[in-house]
C-alpha cells in the first residue's frame, strides 16, 4: 500500500501540477491535468500548442473591466476539444489558425460575471445555465501566422448590431472573414448565434453544467 501511495504522490506530482499561464496571449504547453483532477476536461493548450490562448475573463481587458477568473485556462470537454483541433487543422492549411477568448467557465465563474453584469441580454443566468459551464462553448477568432487577428468587424464582447451575424452592412472584408470563421466551426459541429459573431457552441452531444474550478499555482 505505501508503495501504491508513493507511486500515486509522485504520477501527481509529475501530471497534476499546473503551469499557471499569463494572462496574456499564450500557446502555452501547459501540463495537463490528470482525468480524476479536471473532472472530464481537457485542456486544449495542451492538446494543440498551435491554438493561441487569451482568456480575457482572467484579465480585466474585457466588458466587465473585471477580473472573473482567477488564472487562465482553456479547459473544454473530450469532443468539443477535439472538434476545435479539427478546425484548427482546416485552418491552418490556409495559413491560419484559432484564437482562443473563452472556453469552459465554471458556474461559480457564471455567477461573479451575473453579479457583475445581471442582464439577460449579455450574461445567462447562472440559475439557467451557460453553454460555457458546460464545457461545450467557445469565444474565438481567427489570427494569421503572425498571430494577427483577421477583421471580424468589432472586438471580442461587443455588444450592438455591429457584433451581429445578420448584419451584412460590413466591409466585405469583414463579411468574408467571419464566413471563413463560421463555416470552419459548423464543419465540425458547432452552431454560433445572431448576436456574437465569436460564440459558437458544440451540437453534437449534450452536457451537464459543471461547477468545477480549476486549481490555480
Amino acid at each position: 500500500m505505501k508503495i501504491h501511495v508513493a507511486l500515486l504522490l509522485l504520477a501527481f506530482a509529475t501530471t497534476g501540477v499546473l503551469a499557471q499561464n499569463p494572462a496574456s496571449i499564450s500557446n502555452s504547453a501547459t501540463v495537463e491535468l490528470p482525468p480524476a483532477v479536471n473532472k472530464g476536461f481537457r485542456d486544449l493548450a495542451v492538446l494543440d500548442p498551435t491554438i493561441l490562448v487569451d482568456i480575457r475573463y482572467a484579465t480585466t481587458n474585457n466588458f466587465t473591466h473585471s477580473k472573473i477568473y482567477d488564472c487562465p485556462r482553456c479547459l473544454l470537454r473530450p469532443d468539443v476539444a477535439d472538434a476545435l483541433i479539427k478546425a484548427n487543422e482546416t485552418l491552418k492549411k490556409r495559413g491560419f489558425s484559432l484564437k482562443m477568448f473563452d472556453c469552459y467557465r465554471p458556474r461559480p465563474y457564471q455567477q461573479r460575471l451575473w453579479d457583475k453584469v445581471p442582464n439577460p441580454d449579455y450574461v445567462t443566468p447562472p440559475s439557467k445555465g451557460s453553454m460555457h459551464s458546460r464545457g461545450a462553448a467557445v469565444d474565438l477568432t481567427i489570427v494569421d501566422s503572425n498571430g494577427k487577428e483577421l477583421d471580424m468587424g468589432t472586438e471580442f464582447d461587443y455588444f450592438g448590431v455591429k457584433a451581429h451575424t445578420d448584419n451584412l452592412q460590413l466591409p466585405a472584408e469583414v463579411l468574408t472573414n467571419r464566413k471563413l470563421l463560421r463555416e470552419t466551426l459548423e464543419a465540425v459541429g458547432f452552431k454560433g448565434i445572431r448576436t456574437e459573431w465569436w460564440h459558437f457552441s458544440y451540437q453534437s452531444k449534450k452536457y451537464p453544467l459543471s461547477d468545477y474550478v480549476w486549481p490555480c499555482r
